[in-house]
């Protein structure tokens, strides 16, 4: 897409003011520009202007090579209008690439910033390599990670594209790159799997913990006999265990195995005293563990469960409608810059 210079509001009141400077791009066109708009926008180009000049007043002869001659038109448009209008952002897209290039290379912060969002937005798998490429001559993180986690959604088709083909048979220093961007996010992914699952677990726990608070209320509390409350399960568990012959036997049970755990990490967690806890074998428990330092695995379990019930609780609370909104209007944003 052509920038016609006659279109842009910049441009227009300049137009009074003759021009001093000529700007060529790789194909021989030239194009007149004011040399103090482009000095004041870059100070590559000041320095560039500066030593082009000839004398006082001369007018002055610069190159921009490498892109085409539309993104150079397109690139002294936004230097003139010095901001990118939402009308304009398809022409920022339009030419994203070449863009990011003569921003880097001119130091222009804001259509940096602009060329880079722009080409994050239109990225597909077809050019994740060659982005990935320019994002990080031109140090645009943003672009790089854009990249980095296509690459790692959909490797098939970053296989499929020219790029990639390119890159495995003659640049083994980005074609590494790339399989390691993947391989840590393949690592990372089967982390966060692991640490949900934890989480999780510890979690159930938590809640398992409140359970058999309901079960067996304190002095002041009265026990469930609820038969479709969700504690009905425990209730059940407890009666297995306190009627099994197994639990004594060589090998032991494994139900009554998990109830004594359970009834271990609520005396690890338990702040109640001895005559207010009701819960089965909390006393014992409780002085084992001031005798016997319980393992460092142990109190790590402990800390995570104490956390998640903490967690659990505040996340059930009624937030008030202020805060709710205000959640509301953050993860808007946080999406929108996703």
């Amino acid at each position: 897409m052509k920038v016609s210079m006659a279109i842009c509001a910049g441009f227009e009141s300049y137009r009074a003011s003759p021009v001093d400077m000529r700007v060529v791009t790789s194909d021989g066109q030239s194009i007149a520009a004011h040399s103090y708009v482009l000095a004041s926008s870059s100070p590559v180009l000041e320095r560039t202007i500066d030593s082009a000049r000839r004398g006082w007043g001369a007018e002055c002869t610069i190159r921009v090579l490498g892109v085409s001659a539309d993104a150079v038109h397109t690139f002294i448009h936004f230097l003139y209008c010095s901001k990118v209008t939402p009308e304009e952002e398809e022409v920022v897209g339009a030419h994203g690439a070449q863009l990011l290039a003569l921003a880097h290379a001119y130091r222009v912060g804001w259509l940096k910033k602009a060329a880079e969002a722009a080409v994050s937005a239109r990225l597909t798998p077809d050019s994740a390599v060659d982005m990935l490429k320019l994002a990080r001559l031109c140090d645009a993180p943003r672009l790089y990670l854009q990249c980095a986690r296509l690459a790692a959604k959909d490797f098939a088709a970053v296989e499929h594209s020219e790029g990639w083909r390119f890159a495995r048979r003659h640049d083994a220093a980005l074609k590494v790159e790339l399989l390691k961007l993947v391989e840590d996010a393949d690592q990372r992914k089967k982390r966060w799997t692991r640490e949900r699952a934890a989480q999780e677990a510890c979690r159930q726990l938590g809640e398992a913990m409140t359970t058999l608070e309901h079960i067996f209320p304190g002095s002041d509390g009265v026990a469930c006999a609820t038969d479709g409350c969700s504690c009905h399960g425990l209730q059940l568990l407890m009666r297995h265990f306190s009627t099994c012959t197994k639990k004594t036997a060589p090998g032991g049970c494994a139900r009554c195995k998990r109830v004594l755990q359970l009834f271990r990490l609520h005396a690890s967690v338990c702040d109640r005293t001895d005559q207010t806890c009701r819960v089965p074998l909390c006393r014992n428990f409780k002085g084992k563990t001031q005798d016997d330092k319980a393992d460092k695995t142990w109190r790590l379990l402990v800390k995570k469960v104490t956390r998640a019930k903490v967690m659990s609780s505040l996340a059930n609370r009624q937030v008030p409608e202020v805060v709710a909104a205000s959640w509301a209007r953050y993860n808007t944003r946080v999406a929108k810059l996703r």
